[in-house]
């Protein structure tokens, strides 16, 4: 076991007590209150249309702190709406679930009888985070629904086409977007109809005047169902809208509210008990992130990696990866400087071969800690399934990036004032796409 250098408070959790380590007690100096935000109504607008409507705007502080620090410092800092965000999760899943319920009639009579087609393909798309929402659906929902699911970033199906959509076949479109308004969406969507004879497009967004959602009004073959305004985060991360449109779409697949709630009970219980100790793991002088997951938790491994890089505006590099992809290669990105998260399967098999790779680097002795992230860790005395086990697993690792930039003096609300990066990407230009053409774009020729 990588033993913590005693002049840091780095935490190690072993599960299971596999190897004799020194676990920290997670300080309980003051609980994070969450304010539930209020589910007013669930309004069908017309058909391929949902909206759930919540109060807009800046929620009122009923409480002085977010994640252990007073909301005036949080403001001081630039970080108050990344801090307010990532803690109002748990609430905002019990909004989601309430959202899906409202509109499951209208949503399932639009459903029913595309799943009816044997031959149907789903692809989940996204840009950035979106796409790693994809990732971590897709794994899930292939084997709940025994068909072919496929996830495919926007960007890839914007630059590509040709490939990804070469199969005429009867095609579902599950677009995840926060804004609504990044030029893959659209073009993704624009792109499916072109090439695809018959495409569907259900779209999951939190922004109820982007481009995305405005694209399903009036059509038929189009359905909108958009998050509580809770999601549609204002800080620059995604936080709750990744959560809340992963789980919106689990939830209207694979319903189950029970699990819902024990995803929003577990989210409660770690910012409530955890928050001062992942803050002083993300004191210590870690410069590199080693996020691992198998199966659907690799999308979050990798959503936990680019949320750690954008927070800290690039001052820590991560990464995220499977724990049998880690060994062929990337592993060598492991030197003392390096903190390993490992989000831990709950499944049995899967499980086997993350107790076999946390031996193994136990065993290298290099990296600076190694946090065991299993469902025991996060207070589940039954683990939830995996799909609803990665929602308190993000809130952890969201936890951790916050931490980390205000470690670093980063401002979490606008890391990049620079505007290298930014909260809706610029400068894409999108080019037409004309299959069998061979000839170079004007700009490129």
């Amino acid at each position: 076991m990588v033993e913590p250098r005693r002049e840091q408070a780095a935490e190690v959790v072993e599960p299971h007590l596999e190897r004799a380590a020194e676990v920290v007690e997670p300080r309980r100096e003051q609980a994070a209150e969450v304010v539930e935000p209020r589910l007013e109504q669930a309004v069908e607008i017309n058909p391929g249309w949902i909206y759930s409507a919540l109060p807009q705007g800046e929620h009122s502080d009923k409480m002085n702190s977010y994640l252990l620090i007073a909301a005036d410092e949080l403001k001081a800092k630039n970080s108050y709406r990344t801090a307010r965000e990532i803690a109002g999760q748990p609430a905002l899943w019990r909004a989601t679930g309430r959202a899906v319920a409202a509109g499951r009639a209208a949503l399932d009579n639009w459903l029913r009888p595309l799943l009816a087609r044997a031959d149907l393909r789903i692809v989940l798309t996204g840009a950035g985070s979106s796409a790693f929402i994809g990732e971590t659906l897709a794994p899930w929902l292939r084997a709940r629904l025994r068909r072919r699911v496929e996830a495919i970033s926007s960007t890839e199906l914007v630059a590509a086409p040709g490939q990804y959509l070469a199969e005429d076949l009867p095609t579902l479109l599950i677009s995840f977007a926060r804004s609504g308004d990044s030029p893959e969406s659209l073009a993704a969507m624009e792109l499916a109809d072109q090439l695809l004879g018959q495409c569907h497009h259900l779209l999951l967004t939190c922004n109820p005047d982007g481009g995305l959602a405005a694209a399903a009004a009036g059509r038929a073959e189009r359905f909108c169902l958009l998050m509580p305004a809770g999601a549609h985060d204002q800080g620059f991360a995604m936080t709750g809208s990744f959560s809340s449109m992963l789980a919106a779409c689990a939830h209207l697949f694979t319903p189950d509210a029970d699990q819902l709630e024990q995803a929003a009970r577990l989210g409660e219980k770690l910012i409530a008990e955890q928050a001062a100790a992942i803050r002083e793991l993300a004191r210590t002088d870690f410069t590199r992130l080693v996020t691992l997951g198998a199966g659907s938790l690799l999308g979050v491994a990798r959503e936990a990696a680019l949320k750690c890089l954008e927070l800290s505006a690039g001052r820590v590099v991560a990464l995220g990866d499977s724990p049998l992809g880690f060994r062929h290669g990337p592993k060598s990105v492991v030197d003392q400087a390096t903190l390993i998260v490992h989000l831990c399967s709950a499944d049995r098999h899967a499980a086997a071969y993350d107790r076999d790779l946390r031996n193994e680097l136990i065993s290298d002795d290099r990296a600076s800690a190694i946090v065991a992230l299993t469902a025991e860790r996060l207070g589940a005395r039954i683990a939830p399934d995996e799909i609803w086990l990665s929602l308190p697993c993000l809130v952890y690792c969201q936890m951790l990036a916050f931490y980390k930039a205000l470690a670093l003096g980063v401002e979490a609300d606008n890391p990049c004032p620079g505007g290298e990066v930014n909260r809706v990407v610029r400068g894409v230009k999108i080019y037409p796409y004309r299959p069998h053409d061979g000839a170079a774009p004007e700009s490129l020729a």
